[in-house]
């Protein structure tokens, strides 16, 4: 059977001549017998740790049973990168877990969420995606969470891949056990671009335990924000604003700070949250960003 845990929306109803009869796609039905789970009903906007931590749980408890083959969420593209990221590294099994969604409502003429769902559901039914990883169905394209990323904010095929093949742990071979944890240490994300104010940097660095910076081009800042940085006692994640490429480590501008390699900023942002409940020196987060 597969298990449908909705997240910021839903398209199942229930019919008494079929116990899960999906609106829309009645075929998926043929594809596997569907148990639908509604965790919340939000805007993905709206998503927090907590949901998260929930989701992770109501996966890992169902995953003990026989009779579950593997896992769909359904979620609203905005954060969907993030949950998939968080789930890839947190879940304990390795049954299928997909997450889908859609860009268009289902009045639309171009609506894509039956199709979408569709391929979610045949791959969480299908062999070749056991042991994978959180994976994200969306457009016809099948991508491992962590180089899932959204790039339009209007396109069907806004959810794709950012291109890299960096291998990485996940689910089973991840060291985050969130089962322990009641809550995740708070992180920022500050943007550079021309003229940034530093002083943003220093009053968010006052209120998290950690810091992501979105860096232009290879994850590079300003004199004003480098000095900032060199005084920071935080853990500092230095990622990029453009789509894609790699932070060399080696290339970093500021002492002590750690390259986000090839994780955006929103994703380096979930992993700094995770690593921070295992360490906070600096060689063991490095060493982390390296395999997740």
């Amino acid at each position: 059977s597969g298990q449908f845990v909705s997240g910021a929306t839903t398209g199942f109803s229930s019919n008494k001549s079929n116990p899960f009869f999906i609106v829309g796609a009645p075929e998926l039905s043929e594809t596997a017998n569907i148990e639908a789970i509604q965790i919340c009903n939000i805007n993905s906007d709206d998503i927090t740790t907590q949901i998260w931590f929930e989701l992770v749980k109501k996966i890992n408890d169902l995953a003990k049973r026989e009779d579950v083959a593997g896992f769909v969420i359904t979620h609203g593209t905005d954060i969907m990168e993030e949950t998939a990221y968080f789930l890839n590294l947190t879940v304990k099994t390795a049954k299928p877990v997909i997450v889908t969604g859609a860009m268009r409502p289902p009045t639309a003429i171009d609506a894509d969420g039956n199709a979408n769902l569709s391929l979610a559901v045949r791959t969480a039914a299908s062999q070749d995606a056991y042991g994978k990883g959180v994976l994200v169905a969306f457009a016809g394209k099948v991508i491992p969470a962590r180089h899932v990323q959204k790039y339009s904010a209007d396109s069907l095929d806004a959810i794709t891949t950012n291109g890299s093949d960096t291998p990485s742990r996940h689910t089973l071979k991840s060291e985050f056990d969130i089962s322990k944890i009641k809550e995740l240490p708070k992180v920022s994300i500050i943007y550079f671009h021309a003229e940034a104010d530093a002083e943003l940097l220093e009053f968010a660095a006052k209120r998290s335990e950690g810091i992501v910076i979105a860096g232009a081009g290879a994850g590079e800042f300003s004199l004003e924000f480098a000095d900032v940085i060199n005084n920071l006692e935080i853990p500092v994640v230095i990622s990029t604003r453009t789509n894609s490429g790699n932070i060399h480590p080696e290339h970093l501008i500021c002492k002590d700070t750690i390259s986000a390699l090839t994780l955006p900023p929103a994703k380096a942002a979930v992993l700094l949250r995770l690593a921070l409940c295992v360490t906070t020196d600096r060689a063991e987060l490095a060493r982390i960003f390296w395999e997740y």
